[in-house]
């Protein structure tokens, strides 16, 4: 079998030491194919974007391994970490605040080329800018403005553009349509889709918007409570989160409305510094028994369903998400 070009394993990124040190990032493990876009899902907080920074070490992680092409990423330095770069990219979630206000677009696509030379002769900036912003729906003359004249959805397709600059090979999406208005982010979440297809690129894709993920993603994992193909993730989950999460998907059909009973969690998020014993799910679970609080539930084929791996000592796929 080809190997994953992403492989994360065992992967933690605690905030402090000792007894109140916080666990934003607690023994993930995932791998992302060639050309696969794979979807991250998981509540405020949750540490979503703790994972991509450790991902891309712009933050130190306190254990594990992550692996692109076979090289690990958590111990690279210098030159080594200079050339990981060029192989993944990232989208960040706010398209106001990661494009510099001072630079002309023309200068911000080819900020990547001026600090990675030998990519692109200075010769060829002008025209392979203009390339690429044509590829996101821009125009040529859009190269000669500042941000600030753009919209939301204009400068996120500008972040897409210079994360294309270096042809990386993992393209990491950091809820890349959250700060967007519901009519543009179709249209961003289709344009990466697209890019994805004519590029062959790897994604990770973080979000929290099941609808999201749902159109643009081959596979989806949570905390990681549960991860297998799109559709036996969305058509019939069997972890009580992944269920609870899918009843609160807004049903566009009045007629369907009434044919799926809305799952409502009770309590409060668990503390990050004092999680409790077992599955840190359990306090907000109505199907927890005492074995829940004893055994963290490993990873494993709790089901019939094909690839579909959960992490739960009840494990039930009587869920229906097409019910509505």
């Amino acid at each position: 079998m080809t190997e994953p070009l992403l492989k994360v394993q065992n992967l933690s990124r605690h905030f402090g030491s000792g007894a109140t040190a916080v666990r934003a990032v607690d023994d993930v493990s995932f791998d992302i194919a060639h050309g696969e876009t794979l979807g991250l899902v998981g509540e405020s907080g949750c540490g979503k974007t703790s994972l991509v920074r450790t991902l891309l070490k712009l933050g130190p992680a306190t254990s594990g391994s992550v692996l692109l092409d076979g090289v690990e990423i958590t111990s690279a330095s210098g030159p080594q970490l200079h050339g990981l770069r060029r192989k993944m990219q990232v989208i960040f979630q706010d398209p106001y605040q990661s494009l510099n206000p001072r630079l002309r677009v023309d200068r911000l696509i080819a900020e990547p080329w001026a600090l990675h030379p030998g990519v692109l002769p200075k010769s060829k900036w002008r025209e392979e800018t203009v390339r690429l912003l044509e590829s996101v729906g821009l125009r040529a003359e859009h190269a000669e403005r500042y941000p600030s004249e753009f919209s939301g959805g204009q400068r996120q397709r500008l972040g897409i553009a210079r994360a294309l600059t270096l042809d990386p090979t993992l393209l990491v999406c950091d809820e890349p349509v959250s700060a967007l208005d519901v009519s543009v982010q179709a249209q961003v979440v289709n344009l990466l889709a697209r890019l994805r297809r004519e590029r062959n690129l790897a994604m990770l894709f973080v979000a929290h918007d099941l609808a999201v993920v749902r159109h643009v993603s081959d596979r989806v994992i949570g905390k990681i409570i549960e991860t297998g193909p799109k559709q036996s993730i969305f058509s019939a989950p069997a972890h009580p989160y992944t269920q609870a999460l899918m009843s609160a998907v807004p049903t566009p059909d009045p007629r369907l409305r009434g044919q799926r009973s809305r799952i409502v969690l009770k309590g409060d998020l668990p503390s990050p510094v004092d999680p409790p014993s077992g599955c840190r799910f359990r306090t907000r679970c109505w199907k927890a028994t005492s074995i829940c609080a004893d055994q963290e539930p490993a990873l494993t084929n709790r089901t019939a369903a094909p690839g579909l791996l959960t992490a739960c000592h009840h494990a039930d796929p009587g869920f229906s998400a097409n019910a509505g």
